[in-house]
């Protein structure tokens, strides 16, 4: 793909992404003025918003990807793991910040995206079992947890840098908002 040509697709996602957000009922036109194209290159790309919706998914779901493997969740120091996670995480949520709930409509990112949540699922069991989250959590609560402090610090603090807002989320995670 030539250079403009994945710019102008980039700005179409990300444009998607925000209005589709804001209203899954939004016209090609909105989103044309917003991306910066005209409403036949967004046609031309996207037959209906459905289409423009499930791409925006597999952008989202690709980035994420990339940050998981880039983490290195598996292998990494826990902390450090973390973090890279949590910082690379909040900035694909900040360019493309379309409900994950919404990815139920389509099967294939839904599953990717459940597939996504596993991994952070299973780093959350090796930081227990390496001493960083607490044990007798139930099961299923530390992700959780993770899921809800990086969807409020990437949305609450908007004006945070993805790595100011990461050592936020952290420590709030590890340590929790009390003065100990």
């Amino acid at each position: 793909m030539r250079a403009d040509a994945a710019r102008n697709l980039d700005a179409i996602l990300e444009a998607g992404a925000r209005l589709l957000e804001e209203d899954p009922s939004t016209s090609f036109t909105t989103l044309a003025a917003e991306a910066g194209v005209s409403r036949n290159l967004v046609h031309r790309r996207f037959p209906d918003r459905e289409a423009l919706r499930d791409a925006v998914f597999r952008a989202k779901l690709d980035a994420i990807d990339v940050v998981l493997h880039d983490a290195r969740l598996d292998c990494a120091p826990v902390e450090v793991a973390l973090h890279r996670f949590v910082e690379g995480v909040i900035a694909v949520i900040r360019r493309y910040p379309i409900n994950p709930d919404q990815m139920r409509s389509d099967a294939e990112s839904y599953t990717r995206m459940l597939d996504q949540r596993e991994q952070v699922a299973a780093f959350m069991r090796r930081a227990t079992d390496e001493g960083l989250i607490r044990p007798d959590l139930p099961d299923g609560v530390p992700p959780a947890l993770l899921h809800k402090i990086i969807a409020l610090v990437t949305f609450q603090l908007p004006d945070h840098a993805p790595a100011q807002a990461a050592d936020i989320a952290v420590d709030t995670l590890l340590r929790g908002i009390g003065q100990n």
